[in-house]
This record gives structure tokens, C-alpha cells and sequence, in this order.
């Protein structure tokens, strides 16, 4: 499996706030909650995972793409798209 598209993450000091306002706006629910308010995904009624929401400070501009892959594959993932021309600016965290 070739690494996929998964969510968009928005960085923000007040993830709590950013949740209720997308919720509200485009109808969507909160399905994953990391930390307190470290990290919270919203999705779509059907459960499709639609905005990530991570505690941090905003940089105006600044939203990144989550990409993933079966564990198996990271590291051949981490590889294939470094030899693409991504960088990597800090080492991968391990989580479940």
C-alpha cells in the first residue's frame, strides 16, 4: 500500500475552541481526543476522519497533511518519499 492521504491538521493554541467552531460549522463530530486538548480529530457523521486539531502555535499559513501507511511500511514509506525530495525536519514519534 503506497502512502495515502489521511486528514488536514490545523495547529492552534486553543484546539478546544478551533473543535467547537468546525463542529458547529460543517457538522462534524469529534471522534479521537489525545492529552486533554493535545490532539482532537473531527469527522463526518459516517465516521470519515475530516480535520485533525493539534495543540500548537499557529504560524499564519501553516496547515500540514498527515499521510499514513501500515506500520510494516514505514520505514520504506519514510524512504520513498525522502528520495522525493520531502525533508524531514524532526525524527518520527512512535505511537499506536
Amino acid at each position: 500500500m503506497a502512502t495515502t492521504f489521511d486528514l488536514v491538521t490545523l495547529d492552534s493554541p486553543n484546539t478546544d475552541d478551533l473543535a467547537e467552531f468546525w463542529s458547529a460549522a460543517l457538522g462534524l463530530v469529534e471522534v479521537q481526543r489525545e492529552d486533554g486538548d493535545r490532539w482532537i480529530v473531527l469527522a463526518s457523521p459516517d465516521g470519515t476522519r475530516r480535520i485533525g486539531l493539534q495543540r500548537g502555535a499557529h504560524i499564519a499559513g501553516s496547515v500540514h497533511l498527515d499521510l499514513a501507511c501500515r506500520p510494516d511500511e514505514f520505514d520504506a514509506e519514510v524512504a520513498r518519499l525522502l528520495a522525493l525530495g520531502a525533508s524531514e525536519y524532526r525524527p518520527p514519534r512512535t505511537e499506536p
